[in-house]
């Protein structure tokens, strides 16, 4: 990805507020504290949050499925934006192009949602991340959604395009240079998150396998976070360390896993979006199992 050098500076107002307070019977009668203009979203937005968002319509809803899934029926307010729009070019520049198009605007609450266990709404919302903070996926896919009776649509969605600002966030990017050079790090950790099949196959050198499949629970997308930081620490991932992800493509299962070691409480993750395919095009070096047994299938 190229980097832009294009920066936005805003000039700020003082603005002088005078409080008066008022006494009675020897009591001060205090200004209630503010609240924040624009709330933070988790990682991972509940059911019953999103439904009051759409109510008081203060959040763009994205549906990732294929554009004729879309309009066979949607979450209420929801724009559609399939997968393969989004890579055929996810560039910066583009990245803030879709934003401003579906019209979300630098203070605007963002839900995801796909009918793939997450994994592409997480591939959207990681390139969102890219200049836009307040992004989440919701807690379970459009056909859990449908099953439990909630609202739904079938007219297509279009809001009134924006100017999103651009301020990029480099640190949760990777590409192959970097992985070549975290490698032998001891304090950066790489983690492969296809099946464990596909892992003993081949993979990257030093990279330790967290599969995909591990990190939902019956009911969401994704375990709790207490099971997830849980998870980790049992699988040696030392919570203070730099995690990178990669997958077998486009970042999919490793954008999943990106959000997986977010909620779990890792701070400092990155995904590497070309993943295994492009790191095999390169010809880089890679490990295989020749002779990888029954148990070798086993990731716990």
């Amino acid at each position: 990805m190229r980097c832009l050098s294009k920066s936005i500076k805003r000039k700020k107002n003082d603005v002088k507020v005078k409080v008066k307070t008022k006494i009675v019977n020897k009591r001060v009668k205090a200004k209630p504290p503010s609240t924040p203009s624009t709330p933070s979203l988790n990682l991972v937005c509940d059911i019953d949050t999103l439904r009051t968002l759409i109510k008081k319509n203060k959040v763009r809803v994205v549906d990732v499925r294929k554009r004729d899934e879309y309009l066979k029926g949607h979450i209420k307010t929801a724009v559609s934006l399939p997968l393969a729009e989004l890579l055929s070019n996810d560039d910066p520049e583009s990245i803030i192009n879709i934003l401003n198009n579906l019209g979300i605007s630098n203070d605007t609450l963002v839900v995801i949602y796909d009918d793939t266990f997450g994994a592409l709404a997480s591939r959207v919302a990681w390139s969102f991340k890219f200049g836009h903070r307040n992004v989440a996926l919701l807690e379970v896919t459009y056909d859990n959604w449908k099953k439990l009776g909630l609202e739904i649509e079938r007219k297509s969605n279009k809001y009134s395009k924006v100017s999103h600002s651009i301020n990029m966030d480099y640190s949760i990017f990777a590409d192959a240079e970097y992985i070549e050079n975290a490698q032998n790090d001891k304090n950066k950790i790489i983690i492969d998150s296809r099946e464990r099949l596909n892992f003993l196959t081949e993979h990257i050198p030093n990279s330790k396998n967290i599969p995909y499949t591990m990190l939902r629970s019956e009911n969401s997308i994704l375990r709790n976070p207490s099971e997830l930081k849980r998870f980790m620490e049992n699988r040696g991932i030392d919570l203070n360390n730099e995690i990178i992800t990669y997958c077998g493509s486009v970042g999919t299962l490793s954008g999943l896993a990106f959000f997986a070691l977010k909620t779990a409480g890792i701070s400092n993750v990155k995904l590497y979006p070309k993943s295994f395919k492009e790191w095999k095009s390169l010809g880089k070096l890679k490990t295989e199992f020749k002779d990888a047994n029954y148990w070798d299938l086993s990731a716990e």
